[in-house]
């Protein structure tokens, strides 16, 4: 009988519900009222908000277009599932950084350097933050030109709750904003393990907001604003049909490549070559390097911007592409100098989450595996021999990993993207997508890396030597002997 009851009760309140948002008013309304209710968005039949429901668990466009069918979606909002999984995404994406790279940057260093980086990098969480929210979103992904956007957003004017249809239907704006947000903090980030322990904090603040403005933001707008040039995914007009699912140019490359030019504007340490430069605390490097893997899961997977099939495709091969290349870069070693070295496992799995970066969400598992294997190797060598070559002082290899790495990935997606890993790829780039090895999208991906060298490259000179003459890049020879530690920050990471 309670059974019975229950169900009566239930039948009872959908039909009110249904009647309710389907049923004409009991009585006539007057001409002036129905002119108005005509005027509005229609109510969505069963059939629309079945529809649109499926929309949502397919991340798909919004079935209920006010603006074709004057139809409103019950649906209206981002949809909690998605924002849900992109804030998680943004925090872990934060994660990286803090303490992630701090940890991993701080135990490479010596001792009387390790404040330091751990400053830098808090700095720099705050720095990149305050130019996104006051400007820097609107110039990434505000649409413009091909190179830059507006500054609609500025002051993240209008970026609140609702979606930007232009890069998600259920994903709040706000949101969207702070994940991205996140790479754009750990990008010149990375370009501190080139010149750690050698150039002041002063030239830092200096040269990392100018380079926020003049390779960051045109470099991310170009490839990933739906209306930048290299944009091959979802911009029909890009002059250069490129694909980066999560920053191998943008992040990797420009970090990397300018890493090199301003450690060679800076020069070599003080005792580089003779004195002992060997990490300080593999402990803490070794925890670093775990947790940026487990935070990549967000930078990779969360580019995806919804927790679907392509977020589960780049879950997987991320996975698989740096647990290869954090096997084989240790064998490399083992069977060159005779032992598997922790450094070793660290460096290859950052350089598989490199590699793979901006091709997880175009290749299959076993494309992955591939680049995996890529990963171990080649930046490896760079690492291994090329730095000694030239004698570079890249004091914790930003260059051989990020740079190397990232553009070793940028290469690879276009020989490995395939339609079966992505089904976006068949839109704008169904004639560069065609399975081959040689396919035409190789050779878009080629333009996009020179366009980038060139951005990171000449960028990073100019502002290099503007900086130099304006405020200086090196502590003095003491206090570069005493330790950034004390000299920038007046205190010390163990006690004596």
């Amino acid at each position: 009988m309670k059974k019975t009851l229950m169900t009566l009760l239930f039948l009872v309140a959908w039909l009110s519900l249904d009647a309710g948002a389907q049923s004409p008013p009991a009585s006539p309304a007057p001409p002036s009222a129905m002119a108005s209710t005509n005027a509005g968005p229609k109510d969505p039949s069963i059939e629309q908000r079945l529809a649109d429901l499926e929309a949502y668990v397919n991340n798909a466009g919004r079935a209920a277009d006010t603006a074709t069918n004057n139809v409103k979606s019950n649906i209206s909002g981002p949809g909690p599932g998605a924002n849900a999984w992109q804030m998680t995404s943004a925090a872990l994406v934060l994660f990286m950084t803090l303490p992630g790279l701090a940890l991993f940057y701080g135990g490479l260093v010596r001792r009387k350097n390790v404040l330091s980086v751990a400053a830098q990098c808090f700095f720099l969480a705050g720095l990149v933050t305050i130019l996104w929210w006051a400007c820097g979103y609107s110039m990434v992904f505000h649409k413009g030109t091909k190179f830059l956007g507006n500054l609609d957003f500025a002051f993240l004017k209008g970026v609140d709750s609702s979606p930007n249809s232009d890069y998600s239907f259920w994903v709040s704006q706000n949101v969207y904003a702070m994940y991205q947000l996140m790479f754009a903090i750990i990008t010149p980030a990375l370009i501190v393990g080139a010149i750690a322990e050698r150039m002041k904090f002063a030239a830092i603040c200096v040269f990392m907001t100018l380079w926020m403005f003049v390779v960051y933001f045109p470099q991310a707008h170009m490839i990933w604003g739906i209306d930048g040039m290299m944009n091959g995914v979802f911009n029909a007009d890009a002059k250069i049909h490129a694909i980066d699912f999560a920053g191998g140019t943008v992040v990797h490359m420009t970090s990397g490549w300018s890493a090199l030019v301003l450690c060679l504007i800076l020069g070599k340490r003080v005792g580089f070559g003779k004195d002992n430069m060997a990490p300080h605390s593999m402990v803490l490097c070794m925890v670093g390097t775990g947790m940026l893997w487990v935070g990549w899961y967000g930078f990779n997977a969360g580019s995806a911007v919804a927790a679907d099939v392509i977020a589960a495709n780049a879950f997987t091969t991320t996975t698989l592409a740096t647990a290869v290349a954090s096997f084989v870069w240790p064998m490399a070693e083992w069977l060159v100098r005779g032992k598997p070295s922790v450094l070793g496992f660290c460096s290859g799995a950052v350089a598989g989450l490199v590699v793979i970066t901006p091709a997880c969400g175009f290749v299959t598992p076993n494309g992955a595996v591939i680049i995996g294997i890529a990963a171990g190797i080649i930046p490896w060598f760079f690492c291994y021999k090329v730095k000694g070559w030239f004698g570079y002082d890249d004091a914790l290899d930003t260059f051989g990993v990020h740079a190397v790495g990232g553009t070793l990935g940028a290469l690879l997606t276009g020989v490995l993207a395939r339609n079966e890993a992505n089904s976006n790829l068949a839109t704008n780039l169904s004639k560069y997508v065609t399975g081959s090895p040689t396919q035409p999208l190789v050779l878009e991906q080629i333009k996009a890396i020179g366009v980038t060298l060139v951005l990171a490259v000449v960028g990073t000179a100019v502002i290099g030597f503007v900086v130099k003459a304006l405020v200086g890049l090196r502590p003095t020879a003491e206090n570069e002997g005493t330790g950034l530690d004390l000299s920038d920050h007046g205190e010390e990471g163990y006690a004596p």
